[in-house]
């Protein structure tokens, strides 16, 4: 990473609404459950205001994780 770089953004999209659009790290939430099923990331939709719930595998949940996302762990 470089001296200039600013805060990370992830890029999503809507699937109500299908804007596409970045968000910050404090956007976004991430569960990870004890099976796949239970392992997904979510937000607000910034243009329609929907809620959002996307599954999250491994590569998902590694690189939210790493851009500072707020996890929450279930058994």
């Amino acid at each position: 990473m470089s001296p200039t770089s600013g805060p990370i953004a992830f890029k999503a999209s809507c699937p109500d609404c299908r804007a596409r659009f970045e968000l910050d790290a404090g956007a976004l939430r991430l569960a990870i459950g004890g099976s796949r099923r239970a392992t997904f990331y979510s937000f607000t939709c910034p243009e329609c205001g929907a809620s959002v719930r996307k599954p999250a595998g491994e590569r998902i949940v590694e690189l939210l994780t790493g851009g500072g996302v707020s996890t929450l762990r279930s058994i």
